[in-house]
């Protein structure tokens, strides 16, 4: 028998160690591949975002026409957030700011009916305030009025205000709450990006007066409105209408310390009372003549006459 081999064990040869590591694949964009050479670093910057959002709720058993005004102010506000119906009680501060921060809002629009008559309108910062009650009257909803005016949905309305409201202190806290609330936020991706229909707010009467128009301009290539051309543009009026009483501003969201308070309102109910008195006078002077008469007949009797017994038998 033959010697077997030895079988010789390959010798394992290390690979080469290579200093240069393997480039990284680029980052795949929708705009094709993005090499990591050019990304510049984003440095933050104090820039002011606005993330304002709005909660629009309601009480129960409000009226039809006082919903509707509701539906009317969320459609025009892009950058709100609409939730279910809220019990009108005296706890409801709570609940409202609790709703609000489980919503991730920074304000709130309430419209409170009571005795399916009055509105009142609540608008408020939360949850550290300022906020003010509003009575609401002169409604008048898009559905009522039929105007012509048609504006884009979503799209940025230019805010305006009578010179009224740098008069006094609590016209301006109103003008900047209404600002924060009313402006919709500017690349809010529920927003469009032009402005085609302008808020008005005038004081008239200690009311606050809001109206709703539409910037008409030009479609003609031919007439083509020039930048900064007012001449040519017209105002059509789209709708809501309503008036804004204000009666108390609070310190806190929806309660707090009173930091303002009008003399010069008056309760619907006080104004419904007045009104039964003025009627019940009318009773009261029919009751009044009655008693003249027979005072008037007591003091002043008819002689007897000799002729009414003649024909008794």
């Amino acid at each position: 028998m033959g010697k077997k081999r030895k079988h010789s064990e390959p010798e394992v040869v290390a690979p080469a160690k290579k200093d240069d590591v393997a480039p990284e694949r680029p980052k795949r964009t929708l705009l094709g591949w993005k090499d990591k050479k050019d990304e510049t670093k984003v440095v933050d910057s104090a820039i002011f975002r606005n993330k304002e959002k709005v909660l629009v709720m309601c009480s129960r058993r409000i009226s039809y026409r006082y919903r509707h005004l509701m539906l009317n102010v969320v459609s025009l506000l892009p950058h709100c957030k609409k939730d279910n119906k809220v019990e009108s009680k005296e706890s409801k501060g709570a609940t409202l700011n609790e709703l609000v921060e489980l919503k991730s809002c920074s304000s709130c629009l309430f419209f409170e009916c009571r005795k399916q008559k009055d509105l009142y309108l609540w608008m408020s910062k939360c949850p550290n305030g300022p906020s003010v009650k509003f009575l609401v009257s002169a409604v008048h909803t898009m559905e009522e009025l039929k105007l012509t005016g048609n504006h884009l949905h979503g799209s940025r309305p230019i805010l305006t205000f009578s010179a009224n409201f740098n008069k006094d202190a609590h016209w301006k806290l109103l003008k900047e709450m209404i600002i924060q609330i009313f402006g919709t936020p500017k690349e809010h991706r529920k927003s469009k990006p032009f402005f085609d229909h302008v808020f008005v707010f005038s004081i008239a009467d200690d009311n606050i007066w809001f109206r709703n128009y539409q910037i008409s301009v030009p479609h003609n290539e031919s007439d083509k409105v020039p930048r900064g051309g007012l001449e040519k543009m017209t105002l059509i009026e789209v709708g809501p209408r309503f008036c804004l009483n204000p009666i108390k501003i609070f310190g806190g969201s929806f309660g707090g310390p009173t930091l303002y308070e009008n003399p010069l309102y008056v309760s619907p109910n006080e104004i419904r009372a007045l009104q039964k008195k003025k009627k019940g006078g009318k009773y009261v002077k029919k009751v009044k003549a009655k008693t003249r008469r027979k005072m008037h007949e007591t003091s002043n009797p008819l002689e007897p006459d000799e002729f009414a017994d003649m024909w008794k038998v």
